[in-house]
């Protein structure tokens, strides 16, 4: 690279990930074929439009690209292409949630979604994201003794506000979703069913976590989490009567975004397939074991995890209100400090500020794609303790 200073960086980023445990739920390591497809001639291309109704010429092999990228979604999730649309061009998991919701739900309609503090995400209807601005937000909480979702009370707050859609998902939730009592609640109101398998795709693809294709009306997911795939979002809606797809590919383009980054897409397509595999179907497994080897050897010292325990690849940690009294943000310095990166995050009932919480959100997948396995966990759950039970 001529461009010395960059190449700097990237060096320095890349030494900076091998000699640090990842422990952010949201990042994974992908391949060096992934890699190769992001920095490839595919990002000189623009494709506005899609395959086969572009705006400009020259599309031929793009249109190849990205029907293959679509064809590999399907087939990874189990999916017919006579009653599943997957639009591929949505770069990110915020704004591919934006679009749904615009092509699908009114503006001033209902949505409602798990709260922020509860473990959902800011595009699940919080007041500061626009999709609690242009939309208004019904948001549940978890039962506040067992930390999990009451369907019970869910389903009175659905029949009592009716919303137009009812988001199914989370950004820090540790437990399984139940998404054939999700249906039910959004049946008995007359909503729409979305879900947001952003975190827990990988986990579905590797047959370790219940598919939402069965009861969902349309589902999200970003592909660099637990998918092990690049910075990219994928939007999968049901082909019937209501005509899903043609209204989300019209909001998508020309209603918000202009070329797709075909790039992206070849990558997406590339991990759509590396998870299409008997050996991702391992790295799933050992995902959720890590995860839960991690939790538990946790406790053992003493701290007090959220909903006690996981399903999941990911971990909430209480390390304020029961733990050693240390605040969200001074963990997550602490541990940087020891080389062990996570994020600072909010718990069910927290009295603390967002920018510092009284909790950590941990996560194994991309420590599992290093290799890790669960007596690394164990040395892992050392170091932690260790660092934030440290005097200062």
């Amino acid at each position: 690279m001529k461009d010395t200073q960059i190449q700097k960086l990237i060096k320095a980023e890349a030494k900076r990930q091998k000699n640090v445990i990842n422990l952010i739920a949201s990042e994974n390591y992908v391949s060096k074929d992934v890699l190769t497809a992001l920095g490839s001639e595919l990002t000189n291309k623009y494709a506005e439009g899609y395959p086969g109704r572009r705006y400009y010429g020259g599309n031929e092999i793009v249109d190849k690209v990205e029907l293959l990228c679509i064809s590999r979604a399907l087939k990874l999730f189990k999916l017919k292409p006579t009653e599943w649309h997957v639009n591929a061009q949505l770069l990110s998991g915020s704004p591919a949630n934006f679009a749904l919701y615009s092509a699908l739900v009114p503006i001033g309609g209902k949505i409602m979604g798990m709260k922020l503090s509860s473990g959902g995400h800011l595009t699940h209807g919080h007041p500061l994201s626009m999709t609690g601005k242009l939309w208004k937000p019904i948001q549940f909480e978890l039962d506040s003794q067992r930390e999990i979702i009451d369907y019970d009370a869910l389903l009175k707050i659905a029949i009592k506000e009716k919303p137009d859609m009812i988001v199914a998902g989370f950004t820090a939730y540790p437990r399984i979703v139940d998404f054939k009592k999700f249906r039910k609640i959004a049946d008995a109101c007359g909503a729409l069913l979305h879900v947001d398998m952003a975190h827990f795709s990988g986990l579905v693809a590797g047959g370790q976590y219940p598919s939402p294709f069965p009861y969902a009306d349309t589902v999200m997911t970003t592909t660099h989490k637990s998918l092990r795939g690049p910075r990219q979002a994928l939007v999968f809606v049901r082909k019937d009567a209501r005509e899903f797809d043609k209204k989300l590919d019209k909001m998508v383009i020309p209603g918000l975004f202009g070329g797709p980054h075909e790039n992206n897409i070849a990558a997406v397509a590339v991990a759509l397939k590396e998870a299409d595999s008997p050996v991702f179907k391992k790295y799933a497994k050992q995902v959720i074991q890590n995860a839960k080897t991690l939790a538990k050897e946790l406790q053992k010292r003493g701290w007090r995890i959220i909903s006690g325990g996981t399903d999941s690849h990911l971990i909430l940690v209480d390390t304020w209100m029961q733990g050693a009294g240390v605040s969200g943000k001074e963990a997550s310095i602490r541990l940087e400090k020891a080389g062990i990166i996570v994020n600072m995050n909010t718990i069910p009932g927290d009295t603390r500020s967002v920018m510092d919480p009284s909790g950590i959100r941990l996560g194994t997948c991309a420590e599992t794609t290093r290799g890790k396995k669960e007596k690394d966990m164990l040395k892992i759950a050392e170091k932690i303790d260790t660092a934030l039970r440290a005097k200062k």
